[in-house]
């Protein structure tokens, strides 16, 4: 389908829910642009393994071209498995258990679906484009302008830039983030050693949060298996299109207080490495040995964040997504499901307004009050876990940490 060219969409941020949503208006024939401001698209590592639950892959169902819909489920690793919930010894507190649904959840890799998402973009993706500002006017409505003095013209412009966004000051001006006392050093190492799994078999489907002594402190890790090579799975589906490699690996993530971060290690890989080494020391062998066969170019450091809601929005032509609007630490699996969801709704809005005639305003304003409403339940429901599980409440943490792994056996041998 050809695009439209007198209705356009200028997208900042070629992230998964820019880029989801580019592909839902792509598929409609509306004329869509993505403005990214890094200067190419694999030039810094953007996260690691994510679950897609129902809301996440209905979004992709709806984007995505058929071919490349089952490129992302090919790709996953396999529906279901369980979230643990352990004390530093990974003796079990408590599980929550996935439904094992194709269509209900999947695990996939972040990087291996955003190539998904990136293909058939050509031409529509412009990288180096970093977006400063918006302004009324200008042949389709909106000026979207850039750091480096150019602009581009669109009737609708939506910034889905993460959450250091440029827009968002000025489109939601009362509805900056606020930071969280948590971090989190992130990693990634091989999960396969001499031929067998770093992970045993009893964890194999699992994602583990095993939780301190020490309120506010813990270590998250989880598997992450393709279904199928990313290189050969991208041959049959999707041909000409850019596939990572594809190595089975382990995440990990150091869960820490702000405060406990030395002066000036963001940035420094080694140092943030060294942290993530010495506040392991006290956990499972299992989780030193991931720290120290750890792929040191692979740290990401990530200060955990909660969005504020929205009460003014000061461009009606304008909107937002992800975690340019709604930030939440990563507890639940929320973050990535919430942004693809937000995608496939405002693509929803806009061709539907294309459709019957409505106006791009009305549209807009009908996705703002829809999506707020389900958005900060899930900000409010991941801080409310996040405090819960690393707060300094004696008692929930005692329960946790001392109580319910005794009612159970070990289910990871420290020998």
């Amino acid at each position: 389908m050809s695009a439209s060219t007198d209705f356009s969409v200028a997208i900042t941020g070629a992230g998964l829910s820019g880029l989801c949503l580019a592909q839902y208006l792509t598929r409609a024939g509306i004329d869509v642009h993505v403005y990214e401001r890094d200067p190419g698209p694999f030039v810094r590592r953007q996260g690691y393994r994510i679950i897609l639950d129902r809301y996440g892959l209905a979004a992709l169902r709806e984007s995505l071209p058929r071919p490349l819909y089952r490129l992302a489920l090919a790709t996953g690793d396999e529906p279901g498995g369980h979230l643990r919930f352990t004390d530093r010894r990974l003796r079990d507190a408590f599980t929550i258990t996935f439904k094992d649904d194709p269509h209900e959840t999947r695990q996939v890799d972040r990087l291996t679906l955003r190539s998904i998402l990136q293909s058939g973009l050509d031409g529509r993706i412009h990288y180096g484009r970093a977006a400063v500002a918006v302004d009324n006017g200008g042949p389709a409505g909106l000026r979207l302008r850039f750091s480096d003095g150019s602009a581009a013209a669109a009737t609708v412009v939506v910034g889905a830039e993460g959450v250091g966004s440029a827009l968002r000051a000025q489109l939601m001006p009362d509805a900056d983030p606020a930071d969280t006392p948590m971090a989190g050093i992130y990693g990634r190492s091989p999960l396969w050693r001499d031929g067998a799994s770093v992970i045993p078999d009893a964890l194999r489907t699992s994602g583990v949060l095993s939780i301190a002594d020490r309120p506010g402190s813990a270590f998250f890790f989880t598997s992450m298996r393709f279904g199928e090579s990313p290189r050969e799975a991208f041959s049959r589906l999707a041909p000409g299109s850019y596939a990572p490699t594809g190595d089975d690996y382990v995440m990990w993530a150091l869960l820490l207080r702000r405060d406990e971060l030395p002066p000036g290690v963001r940035g420094d890989l080694r140092a943030l490495w060294h942290v993530a080494a010495r506040m392991s020391i006290d956990f499972h062998p299992l989780v030193r040995r991931l720290v120290d066969t750890a792929e040191l170019d692979a740290t990401v450091l990530n200060l955990f964040a909660t969005g504020r809601r929205p009460h003014r929005w000061a461009v009606p032509r304008a909107t937002m997504m992800g975690d340019a609007v709604h930030v939440m630490p990563p507890f639940g699996a929320h973050g990535g499901n919430t942004a693809l969801r937000d995608a496939a709704l405002l693509g929803h809005r806009l061709v539907e307004a294309r459709r019957n005639g409505t106006s791009v305003e009305e549209a807009i304003a009908g996705y703002q009050d829809e999506m707020v409403p389900y958005a900060f339940h899930a900000v409010d429901n991941a801080a409310r876990l996040m405090h819960r599980l690393t707060g300094g409440a004696a008692a929930p943490h005692w329960v946790l940490t001392r109580v319910l792994p005794r009612l159970h056996r070990v289910t990871v041998p420290e020998a």
